[in-house]
């Protein structure tokens, strides 16, 4: 097997770990709230990167005020805030429904540096846009063909947005910070930032189930560490362009798992928005846009 065709592999497993949080959520959801659900997942993840950044000799380097002021933002909105509004909205809404909209994230962050950063949109990046809208609008007025709901879609397409809002705010670092290093921060500070509501949730949090733990363990060890692992094998051996080709795949991997494994049914509307989702991410591709990263929001 080449080089070229092990990242393939490589980059087609670790979004299939991508898609599969959303069945993992969905699990999550019925049987713990989400604050306290995220504390065990970073929880459980940290030790486990720290002790990979041992094995590497990875260090961190020296971060100005600046810098810890936006990682601790960065952790409260891609990590924190993804995972409890993806939790929350799972609660609502279907895991196929998620799926749709979580593939909207490679345009949402495109959409986001144009607003927040004043980038000149170049025509690929708008007809990508038009085609994500036009797929997440698939489902949003069907909402109850398949379990889903409008509140809950909302709170999935919030979840994209602080993921968005993650990847924007990593370009606004002065200090330049490994991948490895970077997850294993947003992973201590994430605990942190969502330990504390989580306090609060604990009088209510009864009824844990068994099946919502074992979730929140493959969470934290599957997609967390293995995906992150996954993804930078395969990027090292493909190009930018070639890598964020596969990100189209975790829309897909997330409703067809939402299908095998919690039988979700899967109507012609969410057929059509991952088509229009695909088309918008291959596009943003192709047009060289950007080079996707998987880095420690997710």
């Amino acid at each position: 097997m080449s080089r070229q065709v092990q990242g393939y592999v490589y980059l087609a497993l670790a979004m299939l770990t991508v898609g599969s949080t959303v069945v993992a959520s969905k699990l999550i959801a019925s049987g713990l709230p989400p604050f306290s659900a995220t504390a065990l997942r970073f929880a459980i993840a940290f030790p486990v990167l720290l002790l990979l950044m041992w094995a590497t000799g990875a260090r961190l380097p020296r971060f100005s005020r600046h810098d810890r002021l936006i990682l601790i933002i960065q952790a409260g909105a891609g990590s924190v805030g993804y995972t409890t509004l993806l939790i929350s909205g799972l609660s609502l809404t279907s895991a196929a429904d998620a799926g749709v909209i979580i593939g909207t994230l490679p345009v949402v962050s495109a959409a986001i540096s144009i607003l927040l950063l004043r980038e000149r949109p170049q025509r690929a990046l708008l007809l990508a846009v038009a085609l994500a809208t036009a797929g997440v609008l698939s489902i949003a007025f069907t909402p109850d063909a398949a379990g889903g709901s409008v509140s809950g879609n909302a709170l999935i397409f919030l979840a994209v947005v602080c993921e968005g809002l993650f990847i924007l705010l990593n370009k606004r670092l002065k200090t330049g910070v490994a991948p490895l290093a970077l997850s294993t921060l947003m992973a201590g500070i994430g605990f942190i930032v969502a330990a504390i509501p989580a306090v609060f949730e604990a009088p209510s949090a009864d009824g844990i189930s068994a099946s919502a733990v074992a979730a929140v363990v493959y969470y934290a060890l599957v997609p967390t560490v293995g995906g992150f692992l996954l993804w930078y094998a395969g990027a090292e051996r493909v190009s930018g362009t070639e890598a964020a080709l596969f990100t189209a795949l975790a829309p897909v991997s997330a409703v067809m798992l939402a299908f095998v494994i919690l039988g979700e049914p899967v109507g012609l509307n969410q057929i059509a928005g991952i088509a229009c989702v695909l088309a918008a991410v291959l596009g943003l591709a192709f047009a060289g846009r950007r080079t996707v990263k998987l880095v420690g929001g997710r």
